[in-house]
């Protein structure tokens, strides 16, 4: 693949459909390889817009206004950084040519929804997964997790999630009957599009969880490889990640488990980039879980633990270009949420969190800002992950969002 000059008719195009604080980071690195960058996103000013050469806001499941900005803009690769988008038309714009789909097409619209990846993985792949069914109302739900018609029943505990959300919204532990019907509310309201369809998973009683980060990309051959990173450990509460370290430790035998079930998943999705995979573990056994496409919010810790971010392996994977996925040294990542409800707030105590030794910052630019929502981020590296750990919280815990 050619690299050109942005801006002029040599120009390597590459469209972001979605381009908040990942989408970002994924901006700058194609920025630095030369390439031009076209940010879309559903709101005016996202983290993207604010650095790339074009922004543009639609609504990204309206498959006639998606098909609109492409033919206008003429990208070479389209890379889709969020769930919420008409993957149909995904489907149609790569069958006809107009654009390369990262990594694919098809893998978008399969991850798009939780059904879709979890039937390909359970049922088709035969991977180990938790038990699951999925649901269309709350009596639906209701049957599917106590026992009905005969059918043996998904059991209390277990979690309920919209078949298509990001970054935990609308998940939900429900521990007994008394949950459900607010499980089913919750799942409805945090749902992206389609707020009439969930998934419930039996609880897995697991030690920790992880993110296999997992790269498709060229080698000296010119052939597609797949590499993988150091595993990531991380923290979720209700879903949503909260801090992240790199290298979890594990044994070999998980390792191994693991990085199988991420080669045979990505495998079957194709095409090139980095894919975060989700797996549980309990000792040496392995689950799988979930897998995005593109970079992972968990992933935000090799800024600081990796040669070469998840985000830069992305830019280089799509562009056909080697990489590296070496771990430089252990690092954490810690959320700094916004804490109030208000447009364009300010932070203090940058200054004092970045005396915190081997420390860094990244804050996003989110034009508004929501009690939970996540403003930005703490990095920290240390001789061990527990010492990355600590300096990445204490980090996080000296910005302080005000009003601006």
């Amino acid at each position: 693949m050619r690299i050109g000059s942005p801006l002029s008719p040599s120009a390597l195009r590459v469209m972001l459909l979605g381009s908040g604080e990942l989408g970002k980071e994924v901006i700058i690195a194609l920025q630095r390889l030369g390439v031009e960058v076209i940010a879309v996103d559903r709101y005016e000013n996202a983290p993207g817009h604010q650095v790339a050469h074009r922004a543009h806001v639609i609504s990204m499941t309206d498959g006639a206004a998606l098909r609109k900005l492409v033919e206008q803009e003429k990208p070479h690769l389209i890379v889709p950084e969020i769930e919420a988008i008409a993957t149909d038309m995904l489907v149609e714009i790569e069958a006809e040519g107009l654009a390369e789909v990262i990594p694919t097409a098809r893998a978008a619209k399969l991850t798009m929804n939780r059904e879709g990846i979890r039937r390909l993985a359970a049922e088709q792949l035969e991977l180990p997964t938790s038990p699951y069914r999925f649901a269309d109302s709350l009596a639906d739900l209701q049957a599917a997790i106590e026992a009905a018609n005969g059918e043996k029943g998904i059991g209390y505990p277990c979690i309920v999630k919209p078949v298509m959300s990001s970054s935990g919204k609308g998940q939900s532990t429900v521990r007994g009957p008394e949950d459900v019907s607010k499980a089913w509310s919750y799942a409805a309201a945090g749902g992206r599009v389609d707020a009439g369809r969930v998934i419930v998973e039996g609880f897995i009683d697991f030690d920790y969880e992880i993110t296999q980060l997992t790269v498709r990309a060229r080698n000296a051959a010119g052939e597609i490889e797949t590499y993988f990173c150091e595993p990531i450990g991380h923290v979720q509460v209700a879903g949503d990640y909260v801090e992240s370290w790199q290298p979890q430790a594990m044994s070999p035998v998980a390792l191994q488990k693991s990085r199988d079930i991420a080669r045979a998943v990505t495998g079957n999705l194709g095409g090139r980039g980095i894919f975060g995979v989700e797996l549980f573990i309990k000792g040496d056994q392995v689950w799988f879980s979930e897998v995005s496409p593109r970079p992972h919010d968990t992933g935000l810790v090799t800024l600081c633990s990796q040669r070469f971010s998840e985000f830069e392996l992305h830019a280089r994977a799509i562009l056909g270009l080697p990489v590296d996925v070496g771990l430089r040294e252990p690092g954490a990542s810690a959320v700094i949420y916004g804490g109030l409800a208000e447009k364009g707030i300010a932070f203090e105590g940058v200054a004092e969190a970045l005396n915190v030794p081997t420390s860094d910052l990244r804050l996003f630019g989110k034009p508004e800002a929501f009690v939970k929502r996540r403003m930005g981020v703490a990095v920290a590296n240390g001789v061990d992950t527990d010492e990355a750990r600590s300096r990445a919280k204490e980090t996080a815990g000296r910005v302080r969002p005000v009003k601006g």
